[in-house]
């Protein structure tokens, strides 16, 4: 069998930068921080304001994403990658059309927000296929294109916005990704059914002897609400402090605008190297260690945050870079954690289920980090929250991630 001209084997691989492409586009939203300062001026709203559709399209996503994977069999991973990808561009190009603070939120928010939602999951199925014998390193991989995003769009969309404005950026984007996501749709396809690597043998599977959980009973385990209360509290401190970094280092550090951009650029580097570093982490000792480990940088950071102020570039970089590592790594700790505790033939579900914490995380994250600067007029205030709910996190993965782990370990 031949991928792209060559034995599938060697072909396969083609499809990981193709599949990082996608992603990389889709993780755009994470220079959301970019865009705040020039949308609360253009349309005259305060930080909340500013945050809501970040907020929105991370909602639409967290509820997207678990059930595409239920279509793609049905739909083909081509057409949902097409439609997914003319929804998010959709959404971008709405955006840049004149409209209020409430249009955008729909525009960016809701419809951008399917689009995400609907794409995301499709390369990391197509990869997770083609590579049954190196599946972690491969979706790995493909969904670092995702937290590498920023790296790229950061510094691109601020570019674009001082040459053209936001509106005209908005428009760019979506018709640029539009384009970019349809090209490699023509690309995307799983192997047959019955296809596995010449000369490999599945053999004994490390997760074998994992009892079977079911969607139904996962809901009656401590270990289930242990890691949505844990992952919660990770996407919570992460994805606010994705949303604020760039206008923060603004108001509190002083930096101007240019030199901000290149902070959140910075930081997509870390938000990469913490899906592997915890991934690894996870895998090769145990869910609670991971959850630890992270809860325990989120602190170190929340702390140095509350004592930041004009001037204190290192303390900003150090901080938020150990926010991002961190947040980044509840992206592999939590669906290892899930293949672990729980049973691999259900992960598509009981993923789907934990994964809404990303969502409740993102909620709760963004709009008090929003709220707290309108009342007190600084986010300096928000890293008395994220310290509490580190040192939660760190009692939560003690005591509901650790029984359950250890009645599952044998399985390792």
């Amino acid at each position: 069998m031949q991928l792209f001209g060559l034995p599938a084997e060697k072909g396969r691989w083609l499809l990981i930068p193709l599949g990082a492409t996608v992603l990389l586009c889709l993780g755009t939203v994470y220079s959301w921080s970019i865009f705040r300062k020039p949308l609360e001026k253009l349309l005259s709203i305060n930080a909340t304001e500013s945050l809501l559709p970040f907020t929105v399209l991370l909602m639409m996503f967290a509820v997207l994403m678990p059930i595409t994977g239920f279509y793609i069999k049905r739909f083909g991973t081509r057409m949902i990658t097409a439609v997914g990808g003319v929804i998010m561009g959709l959404g971008y190009i709405l955006s840049g059309l004149n409209g209020n603070f409430q249009v955008l939120t729909f525009t960016y928010g809701v419809i951008a927000g399917v689009g995400v939602g609907i794409v995301y999951g499709v390369p990391l199925a197509v990869i997770a296929k083609w590579f049954p014998d190196k599946k972690g390193i491969a979706v790995g991989l493909t969904v670092i294109g995702f937290g590498l995003s920023p790296l790229i769009t950061a510094p691109l969309a601020k570019s674009l916005i001082d040459n053209f404005g936001v509106r005209q950026t908005f428009l760019i984007l979506g018709i640029s990704f539009t384009a970019i996501i349809l090209a490699i749709a023509t690309l995307l396809k799983t192997p047959p059914e019955d296809w596995q690597p010449a000369g490999w043998n599945p053999g004994f599977s490390a997760h074998s002897n994992t009892p079977s959980t079911t969607s139904e009973t996962m809901l009656q385990t401590p270990a289930f609400y242990g890691l949505w209360l844990c992952y919660t509290i990770g996407t919570f401190s992460g994805l606010a402090a994705i949303g604020i970094s760039s206008p923060l280092a603004q108001e509190i550090i002083k930096l101007d605008a240019t030199a901000a951009a290149s902070t959140v650029s910075l930081f997509a580097v870390f938000n990469a190297l913490g899906r592997l570093f915890f991934g690894w982490l996870t895998d090769r000792f145990s869910p609670k260690l991971g959850a630890i480990v992270s809860f325990t940088l989120v602190l170190i950071a929340s702390l140095m945050m509350v004592k930041a102020g004009q001037g204190a570039v290192a303390t900003y970089l150090v901080a938020f870079s150990l926010f991002y590592f961190s947040f980044g790594g509840w992206l592999a700790i939590a669906p290892t954690t899930t293949l672990i505790l729980f049973s691999p033939a259900d992960y598509a579900k009981n993923y789907g289920l934990v994964f809404t914490a990303y969502g409740a995380g993102a909620l709760g994250g963004t709009l008090l980090a929003g709220r707290i600067r309108d009342i007190f007029g600084s986010y300096t205030v928000f890293f008395y929250p994220t310290t509490a709910l580190a040192i939660l996190g760190i009692v939560l993965a003690v005591f509901m991630l650790k029984r359950s782990f250890s009645s599952v370990s044998v399985s390792q």
